[in-house]
């Protein structure tokens, strides 16, 4: 029961809202702090912004706002979202952008450090916290992840690594322009920050469970798993140490899962050994929770 209240409130109206406002609030602050103080391109839309800001100086004399353009470039991003993933978490989503964009106008710049690889490091764990706490709540800071996440939805694989990859090559233009420096740095930051994201991210890592439990067990165990939404293969056997017949159940649930269904499953069979193993990639049907 404390688990099941433990999610809905995760997901309820409240939550959102007090992490959309605390995650611009940290992206504002870092942005103005750790990105400024660097001269990074964070990777994603906002270090887009961040590029397109920065050409706009340097070769028209031209000082633009963050927050308009920032809006701008996510808004083909968000329509994509919108249709792959629905409405309700798109529009959480670009509320947290556009709180991004007003805070970060709004807050003043502080440089904390001026030595370059503590404020790529740091900047790029305090910029995955960030994304990941809204991630928490089913809901995203935009940019990149309104690519990430859909192509996540329906290929059943984490995307996180090719959005970096991605993010290396606009980072690499950045290099040509404005010197590799920065740009190298900056890579730096989206690295930490990526890793930090695939942690946080409740749905990005999936677990294999095999369960070795009695046959009169079985039924029970397998309804614990089905009230996850996920199912179960059943393998009979006979335990070697003793001698008795048994049940080999194989399934895959979310990483954050695991307590969970740990819990229920001993509450069925309190003798049932789990082995749990870190699965790489799916393929096939694997219920997905709606982020929606």
């Amino acid at each position: 029961m404390k688990e099941q209240q433990k999610r809905s409130w995760s997901e309820s109206i409240g939550a959102r809202l007090v992490i959309s406002v605390i995650s611009a609030l940290i992206v504002a602050v870092n942005l103005n702090s750790f990105v400024q103080a660097g001269d990074l391109f964070p990777g994603g839309f906002t270090g887009l912004t961040r590029l397109i800001m920065r050409c706009a100086w340097e070769f028209a004399g031209v000082e633009l706002p963050f927050g308009p353009i920032n809006i701008a470039i996510n808004a083909l991003p968000a329509l994509f979202c919108l249709k792959y993933v629905g409405k309700r978490f798109t529009l959480w989503s670009c509320f947290v952008i556009v709180l991004t964009s007003v805070f970060t106008d709004l807050v003043p710049s502080f440089p904390i450090t001026e030595d370059p690889l503590l404020v790529a490091v740091f900047g790029g764990l305090i910029n995955g916290v960030s994304i990941g706490i809204c991630l928490y709540v089913r809901i995203t800071s935009g940019g990149t992840d309104f690519i990430a996440i859909p192509l996540m939805e329906r290929w059943n694989v984490s995307t996180w690594n090719y959005i970096l990859a991605g993010n290396v090559v606009m980072l690499l233009i950045a290099g040509a322009l404005f010197g590799w420096e920065s740009a190298l740095y900056s890579i730096i930051f989206q690295f930490a920050s990526t890793q930090v994201v695939r942690v946080m991210d409740p749905d990005s890592t999936q677990v294999t469970l095999l369960i070795v439990t009695g046959r009169e067990s079985a039924g029970g165990v397998c309804a614990q798993i089905q009230d996850l939404h996920h199912t179960a293969t059943l393998v009979e056997g006979v335990g070697l140490y003793n001698g008795q017949r048994c049940v080999l159940i194989y399934s895959v649930v979310y990483v954050g899962e695991v307590r969970k269904v740990t819990k229920m499953v001993h509450q069925a069979d309190p003798k049932a050994f789990i082995n749990i193993l870190r699965t790489e990639r799916l393929a096939g049907n694997f219920y997905r929770r709606p982020r929606n």
